[in-house]
């Protein structure tokens, strides 16, 4: 029997090194998946403290970028249940980042790529 570990979300190799940019630069780093209207659907990157999650957010889970302590990724709980169904990716191309995001001045953005939940991971997150 395998032991596997199933996560929601994951980093793209060329966000990692952005965020490890960033991390040297601002400190700890945290996300929260944005569901505004300003930002549209970005994943805005804050240093720890500088955005406060609360009961009506969800823990996602960790992203590994290369550096010392994991990146928390949070979802506000009612936009969970449009996402729960979703493996979210977070990646970075170039263009302006969000407003309050930390790589806004950098020239890049961050962005989710999503696909649907595999059979497995359905049943590992309590949903099949």
């Amino acid at each position: 029997m395998t032991d596997t570990t199933y996560s929601r979300v994951a980093v793209s190799d060329e966000a990692a090194a952005l965020l490890r940019t960033l991390t040297a630069q601002h400190g700890p780093l945290m996300f929260h998946q944005s569901g505004g209207c300003c930002d549209g659907s970005s994943p805005m990157c804050f240093p720890i403290g500088m955005f406060l999650t609360g009961p009506g957010d969800v823990k996602l889970g960790d992203i590994d970028a290369g550096i010392d302590d994991p990146i928390e990724v949070y979802m506000s709980a009612s936009q969970f249940e449009y996402w729960k169904y979703t493996h979210l990716t977070i990646d970075v191309v170039p263009g302006r980042g969000a407003g309050f995001s930390v790589e806004g001045p950098t020239g890049m953005r961050f962005l989710i790529r999503s696909r649907m939940l595999t059979a497995d991971e359905l049943v590992a997150f309590g949903l099949a």
